[in-house]
């Protein structure tokens, strides 16, 4: 995993700020959340999905590290 690599993927994330995305990700022990949000801002090593709670009206924000995605831990498709 080079640094080329994390840029090719933060990359990719900036261009699609405020766009709808389908996240599936690994927790571990057998465990797959599939959550969907708006991408909302990135940093320099990680970025943040918010999603939308429709039983409670609510509004969640969760991070996600660029790495993540480069080691498949978490799998984004835009909808």
């Amino acid at each position: 995993m080079s640094r080329a690599d994390i840029n090719k993927v933060k990359s990719s994330v900036d261009k699609n700020i405020g766009s709808k995305v389908k996240i599936r990700a690994n927790r571990g022990r057998h465990k797959i959340d599939v959550t969907e949000g708006v991408i909302c801002e990135t940093y320099p090593s990680i970025f943040l999905v918010q999603v939308a709670n429709k039983a409670d009206d609510t509004v969640q924000t969760i991070s996600f590290s660029y790495t993540d995605v480069l080691t498949k831990d978490v799998q984004m498709q835009l909808i």
